[in-house]
C-alpha cells in the first residue's frame, strides 16, 4: 500500500517538474519524483498517528498540581496554502488533575500536528485541545513562535518575522497563570 501511495505521488511530481518546463528524464531529476514522494510523506506523516494514543500511552496517576512545562519544541511543518515550510519552537504547559504523561509524549503530539498541511493557529488549538480532552488537567496553554517561508520567500519578503500564536484553558484564563507560564519559557 505505502509502496504504491509512493508510486502514484512520484508519477505527478514527474509530471510538476515536466510542467515547470524542466526534463525530468534528465540524469540530476531522474529519481527526485521518488525522492519527493518519499519526502512528502516523511514530511506529513502525522495523518497517520493518533496524538491521543500517544499521550495515553505513557499515562500516570499522580497528585502533582503544579505547572509542567515543555519549552523550545522544535517542530517544522507545512504550510497549507503554498505547502512551503514553517518552522519554529512551540511551549506547551499543563496542570495536571490526578495524571501525568512523560515528558516526550507532549513533544510528539506536537510532531503529529506539525507533520500535517497545516496553518499556524490550528496547530496550537489541536495541540491544547488534544492535551485537555485526554489529560483533563486544570488547564492547557501553548505558544508556538514561527517562521513562515511563505512570507519570507514570497509575497511581502519580510525574511526577519516571527508569527506568534496562543490558545489556552483551564487556570490558564487567569492572567496570574498565563504571566507565570509566558516568565518561565522566556
Amino acid at each position: 500500500m505505502q509502496e504504491e501511495k509512493t508510486e502514484q505521488l512520484a508519477n505527478h511530481y514527474k509530471s510538476i517538474i515536466d510542467l515547470l518546463g524542466e526534463d525530468s528524464d534528465r540524469e540530476g531529476l531522474i529519481a527526485t519524483p521518488d525522492r519527493v514522494a518519499k519526502a512528502m510523506q516523511f514530511l506529513t506523516k502525522g495523518y497517520c498517528e493518533d496524538p491521543k494514543e500517544i499521550l495515553n500511552k505513557a499515562l500516570f496517576k499522580e497528585d502533582y498540581r503544579q505547572m509542567v512545562i515543555v519549552k523550545d519544541i522544535d517542530f517544522y511543518s507545512l504550510c497549507e496554502h503554498h505547502m512551503l515550510p514553517f518552522w519554529g519552537k512551540a511551549h506547551v504547559a499543563y496542570i495536571p488533575n490526578g495524571y501525568i504523561t512523560g515528558l516526550s509524549k507532549i513533544a510528539r503530539v506536537v510532531d503529529v500536528f506539525a507533520r500535517r498541511l497545516q496553518v499556524q493557529e490550528r496547530m496550537t488549538l489541536q495541540i491544547k485541545e488534544c492535551i485537555q480532552k485526554t489529560l483533563n488537567p486544570l488547564g492547557v496553554m501553548v505558544v508556538i513562535e514561527a517562521q513562515h517561508m511563505c512570507m519570507q520567500m514570497r509575497g511581502v519578503e519580510k525574511q526577519n518575522s516571527t508569527t506568534t500564536t496562543s490558545d489556552f484553558t483551564g487556570v490558564f484564563n487567569q492572567a496570574k497563570t498565563r504571566e507565570e507560564f509566558i516568565n518561565l519559557i522566556r
